[in-house]
């Protein structure tokens, strides 16, 4: 999807681009673009749910400005992992680590949604700067959707047994797509060096267990 965010003052607005299943035990995949203050830079947070339940966060700043011109976002998700590209450079890998009993969304069917709405007790400055009503409308554009997906009806198919859930069956599950390659393991490090401004991995340990998809 192409998105040009709300411009000027934005602060406690949510900008939304996100996949999601049905239900309380829902599978979620999250860009969320929280406003800012004039001038502040926009930062982008990304979260995965699993059977209901987030709290994966991170957020990133931008090495430009989201509000000047339409950038792609895009989720590449398969059995191996789940890729967060703007403009086609991963700003994150959520990998697949099942074998170290780790939850990941792969049972359940994802549609895919935007949305603009007001979350100014947290969005900016962690809820310090509320939304000043007086830059009403918030406008946030979205165009050029394109998806390749392995469509299914929630209300009639089993992902186990259609095709959906044959392994290889699709371009984005076979061998190849099993992880980065050079160049973009090298974006992914950039990125997280100069743009990466929280990571809820690294909370973990200090606070509470580590989430088994943190280890290493």
């Amino acid at each position: 999807m192409q998105v040009k965010l709300v411009e000027g003052d934005s602060a406690g607005t949510v900008t939304a681009l996100y996949m999601a299943s049905e239900g309380l035990n829902h599978d979620e995949l999250d860009f969320e673009f929280l406003g800012n203050v004039s001038g502040e830079p926009y930062l982008v947070q990304t979260n995965v749910y699993v059977n209901g339940t987030g709290n994966r966060e991170q957020r990133h700043t931008l090495w430009f400005d989201p509000t000047a011109a339409f950038h792609t976002y895009s989720f590449l998700w398969n059995r191996y992992s789940i890729l967060f590209l703007v403009d086609e450079v991963p700003i994150r890998v959520f990998a697949n680590k099942e074998e170290n009993g780790a939850p990941y969304p792969k049972n359940q069917a994802m549609g895919v949604q935007g949305s603009v709405w007001n979350a100014d007790d947290w969005a900016t400055q962690g809820g310090r700067v509320k939304t000043n009503w007086s830059h009403a409308p918030f406008v946030s554009t979205f165009r050029g959707f394109e998806i390749d997906a392995c469509e299914l009806s929630p209300e009639t198919d089993d992902i186990a047994s259609s095709k959906c859930g044959r392994v290889g069956e699709f371009w984005w599950d076979k061998p190849r797509m099993s992880g980065l390659n050079r160049h973009k393991s090298h974006q992914l490090k950039w990125v997280r060096r100069r743009h990466l401004v929280y990571d809820y991995c690294m909370d973990s340990g200090r606070f509470f267990e580590m989430p088994r998809e943190c280890i290493v």
